[in-house]
């Protein structure tokens, strides 16, 4: 009995897949001197920062505090974060936080000090080896799609690689509605009830 075949787990299995689809022979080390290998990997990388800055339930926390700077009251911007941002529940509307000079900075007070801690919501990149089978999947059709033009330039296999694209996002999105436990309620944090739209709150703003 075969064994089965494992998931890609590392960026060699991906780059090797990558190359196959556009008929390039495969590769035993990530060699930066090869050109097509290089081409390869900044486009599988470029394209999982790409798909990451959606925000998906593997690579979003929510409720995580961020502590200001005992001396400066500054707070850092988390080295691997793509996007942060207040929690609506702790927070409600007062802070509008932005990424600048590497630090949160509040454009409501506009200032970079904090007198608290900032429950936030952080959406961070996750390095290609531990995301998910399915969304690796994703990625390397997505970047392969991308390097048939760029190291090809067939369109033919451009219009197949688009396919075998829409049917990788598509079994993404199953994985992303399962594990993010998603419903048309829109459950706040800590509530198990329906919270129906308040039209003073939009008049508020």
């Amino acid at each position: 009995m075969p064994s089965p075949t494992p998931p890609v787990s590392t960026e060699l299995d991906a780059i090797n897949q990558i190359l196959s689809s556009v008929g390039q022979a495969p590769v035993t080390t990530l060699d930066m001197q090869n050109p097509e290998v290089a081409i390869a990997l900044d486009t599988l990388r470029s394209t999982s920062k790409e798909i990451q800055m959606e925000g998906w339930s593997f690579n979003t926390e929510r409720h995580v505090t961020l502590t200001p700077n005992s001396t400066t009251k500054e707070i850092a911007f988390p080295v691997d974060a793509l996007e942060v941002d207040t929690n609506i529940d702790y927070h409600r509307d007062n802070y509008d936080i932005v990424r600048r000079n590497g630090k949160l900075y509040d454009k409501h007070s506009h200032s970079y000090q904090f007198d608290e801690p900032l429950v936030c919501d952080i959406v961070s990149y996750v390095a290609f080896n531990d995301a998910p089978p399915t969304f690796q999947a994703y990625a390397i059709n997505r970047a392969a799609r991308l390097c048939a033009v760029k190291m090809v330039g067939d369109l033919e296999i451009y219009g197949l690689l688009e396919q075998q694209e829409a049917m990788t996002r598509t079994a993404f999105l199953e994985y992303e509605t399962r594990q993010g436990d998603y419903t048309m309620f829109g459950f706040q944090d800590g509530q198990n009830h329906y919270v129906s739209y308040q039209p003073f709150n939009a008049l508020s703003r």
